[in-house]
């Protein structure tokens, strides 16, 4: 029998960590390879971690709840197979049978941990993971508080994010507040035996739930777990990128006819919807193989130019929050295979489907805020890229046609291309070009092209 670690599998250049939200299989289940083990959540997907061996689950190595970075054990899988096993493991086993100290150590840390998990405990409608409840331990919070506060996690579970928000919003409370609590606290012993539960109760009033109405009827609602660390990202974002935009306006009326033209009978032959977003993407991945310094990303002082165009592709969640699945060598694809591409990514995005590999790589993301009624934004950069184009609502508007036999006045469909580029690296020069690039490609759309 060999044993395999079961490793937190890389989930994007950006993602460095994940939540563990529940376990699929338990201590002693038999596993197949593939199989999913456990459910994950990042920033931008909620995944399952699946086993790369058939074997028996014997060892848990971290709770529902715990944040586990990338590259860490998280199982341990005793298969049948020669594969690796922990190469450390036997000497430190070997080590803790010789030394009757060290396994009287080990006895008093398991103890330990006993101890700080039986402070709090979890009941049929709560459960708290041993983390929460070592954090509830160590900050002095109590069963009742616990009890009453409102969890981000699945099916309302308290999480680590959680417990941190509380204790800050605990630490801030008005001094008069904390001058009234000592008083409390010093009532005489007679009082508090007649009302045991007294403090704990005054304890728990002090914060407000993480949702709750105030006395004047707003509400607050806490975050969610998603969200909380897409506003972390966005912030870092701009702190470390030097945002500028550049606009344009392209006429696409020879792509709005063109695909009215070939759309119905496209999703008779393909059993595919033809959207604009595939004709759009095509386009963009020509711009960046003409523009290969936007297919680049910055790290330190070094700029690392990518070999291969892995376009991003922002689309909307159930819940609200964006995900951006990537369209790997976006540049290689003809436009029935990008359609198929897209279509397949916006469908497992809409479903909760995605994995960490669909989410990963991505050199250049496109976002279309022309889908929720805006001609134009200002979207903020996906590190470490260094550039982000939105795509505005396509409108029909007069226009000055120019032609041979001079100008007119006509109806055209036309659209704003929003680029966000990186001005530590990307001048205004290049970013304005790679934008003009796109404009181009799509005003010389082919009207009698074949897909």
């Amino acid at each position: 029998m060999a044993k395999f670690e079961l490793k937190l599998p890389k989930m994007g250049e950006s993602v460095a960590e994940a939540t563990i939200t529940s376990w699929l299989k338990n201590v002693g289940d038999t596993i197949e390879a593939d199989e999913a083990v456990l459910e994950i959540a990042t920033d931008k997907v909620d995944s399952e971690v699946p086993s790369e061996v058939d074997g028996v689950l014997t060892e848990i190595l971290f709770n529902v709840d715990d944040v586990v970075k990338v590259g860490q054990t998280i199982a341990i899988i005793e298969t049948e197979a020669n594969v690796s096993a922990p190469p450390e493991e036997a000497p430190a086993k070997m080590s803790a049978d010789e030394t009757p100290e060290v396994a009287q150590v080990t006895q008093t840390v398991e103890a330990a941990k006993t101890a700080v998990a039986a402070s709090v405990t979890s009941t049929e409608d709560r459960f708290y993971s041993p983390l929460v409840k070592n954090i509830a331990k160590q900050e002095g919070i109590s069963q009742s508080e616990l009890d009453q506060m409102s969890g981000t996690g699945k099916e309302g579970r308290v999480t680590k994010s959680d417990m941190l928000a509380y204790i800050a919003s605990r630490t801030s409370a008005p001094t008069a507040q904390a001058t009234t609590d000592s008083v409390q606290a010093t009532a005489p012993q007679a009082e508090t035996a007649k009302t045991p539960l007294a403090k704990t109760e005054k304890a728990a009033e002090k914060p407000k739930p993480a949702s709750s109405v105030l006395d004047n009827g707003d509400e607050i609602i806490e975050m969610t777990r998603m969200g909380k660390l897409i506003a972390h990202h966005m912030v870092e974002s701009v702190q470390k990128s030097a945002h500028v935009q550049s606009f344009i306006e392209a006429d696409v009326t020879n792509i709005w006819n063109w695909r009215n033209k070939v759309k119905n009978d496209f999703a008779k032959r393909e059993n595919e919807s033809l959207t604009f977003t595939p004709i759009f993407m095509e386009a963009i991945a020509k711009a960046l193989r003409d523009f290969p310094m936007m297919n680049i990303s910055l790290q330190d002082d070094k700029i690392i130019k990518k070999k291969h165009i892995n376009l991003g592709m922002a689309a909307a969640l159930p819940d609200g929050n964006l995900i951006v699945p990537v369209i790997k060598d976006a540049d290689q694809l003809n436009l029935l295979g990008m359609t198929k591409r897209v279509n397949d990514l916006a469908n497992r995005a809409r479903l909760n489907q995605l994995k960490p590999d669909d989410i990963q790589g991505g050199t250049y993301t496109v976002t279309n805020v022309g889908t929720f009624g805006s001609i134009m934004g200002t979207p903020i950069i996906n590190q470490p890229q260094v550039g982000i184009l939105a795509l505005g609502a396509i409108r029909k508007v007069p226009a000055v046609v120019e032609t041979p036999q001079g100008d007119f006045i006509g109806i055209r469909y036309r659209m704003f291309l929003s680029h966000s580029y990186d001005h530590r690296v990307v001048n205004g020069a290049l970013g304005g070009q790679f934008v003009k690039a796109v404009k181009d490609y799509l005003e010389a759309w082919e009207v009698n092209r074949e897909i």
